[in-house]
C-alpha cells in the first residue's frame, strides 16, 4: 500500500504544481478512489503525506483540500528568513573574502540578465537562490538546513499562490544588499533585508480566489498513466 499511495500523492502534486487543482479544491477520497482504481485507505495514506508536506489541508468532518495559505501564513515564513538571514548578514559583513562576494555579484548578474530577457520564471529561481547562496557563505550547517527548509515552504507558496513580483526591484534589492555588507553597513543591510521579504509577500496575490474549473477525475486524467513516473516536486 506504501509504494501505492506514494505514487498516488506524486500524481496529485504534479496537478497542484500544475493548476489543475487549484486551492481549496475538495479531494474526494472516494473519487480519487475511482480515479486510480485503488482503495479509500490507500487514498487517505497518500493525502495524509500531502497533508505533511503542506500542500493538502485535512478537515476534521469535511475532508481534505487543496491548501489555501494565507497571509499570516506567508508573512512568518518570511519574517524567519529575515530573522536567519539578518542573522548571517551580521555574521558576513567584513568577515567574506574576495572570492565570496564574487560569487553574490555574479549570480546577481544573471539574475539581472533574466530580468533583461523578461524571464520571469527563471528571474524567480534566481532571485530565490541568491538567498541561499548568501546563507551557504556562513558555513553553518545548522543555519543552512533551518534557511532550506523555509525556502522549501516559499517554493510551495509558489505553486499554491499566483503572484506578481516587482523582479527588477528585488534584484536591485539584492545588489544594494551585497554592496552594504562589503561596506560594512550590517544595520541598513539587515533592514533591507526586512524590506525585501516584505515586499515579497506582498507580490502574492491572497486575496485572488481561483475556482475550479475541471472535475478531479479531469484534473489528473493526464498523469494517470504516468503514476508509477517519478515526479519533481519542491523539495
Amino acid at each position: 500500500m506504501g509504494n501505492r499511495s506514494d505514487e498516488i500523492s506524486k500524481v496529485i502534486t504534479r496537478a497542484i504544481i500544475n493548476r489543475r487543482l487549484t486551492p481549496g479544491c475538495k479531494l474526494s477520497e472516494q473519487a480519487l478512489a475511482d480515479v486510480f482504481n485503488v482503495s479509500r485507505a490507500v487514498v487517505r495514506q497518500a493525502l495524509i503525506r500531502l497533508a505533511d508536506d503542506g500542500l493538502v489541508t485535512v478537515e476534521r468532518h469535511r475532508g481534505a483540500f487543496v491548501s489555501r495559505p494565507s497571509h499570516r501564513e506567508a508573512m512568518e515564513i518570511y519574517d524567519a528568513l529575515t530573522m536567519l538571514e539578518q542573522g548571517v548578514a551580521a555574521q558576513l559583513s567584513g568577515r567574506l573574502d574576495q572570492r565570496g562576494w564574487s560569487e553574490l555579484r555574479h549570480h546577481v548578474e544573471l539574475q539581472h540578465k533574466a530580468v533583461e530577457e523578461g524571464n520571469d520564471e527563471l528571474a524567480d529561481q534566481l532571485g530565490s537562490h541568491f538567498h541561499v547562496i548568501l546563507v551557504k557563505l556562513s558555513r553553518n550547517t545548522v543555519v543552512q538546513e533551518m534557511h532550506a527548509q523555509l525556502i522549501r515552504r516559499t517554493a510551495l507558496l509558489r505553486s499554491l499562490v499566483d503572484s506578481r513580483f516587482d523582479y527588477c526591484g528585488l534584484l536591485h534589492d539584492h545588489s544594494e544588499i551585497i554592496d552594504l555588507l562589503e561596506a560594512g553597513r550590517v544595520a541598513k543591510a539587515q533592514e533591507l533585508i526586512d524590506t525585501h521579504h516584505r515586499n515579497v509577500v506582498k507580490g502574492y496575490l491572497m486575496g485572488e480566489n481561483t475556482e475550479q474549473s475541471m472535475s478531479v477525475h479531469e484534473a489528473l486524467e493526464p498523469y494517470v498513466n504516468d503514476a508509477k513516473t517519478p515526479v519533481n516536486a519542491t523539495s
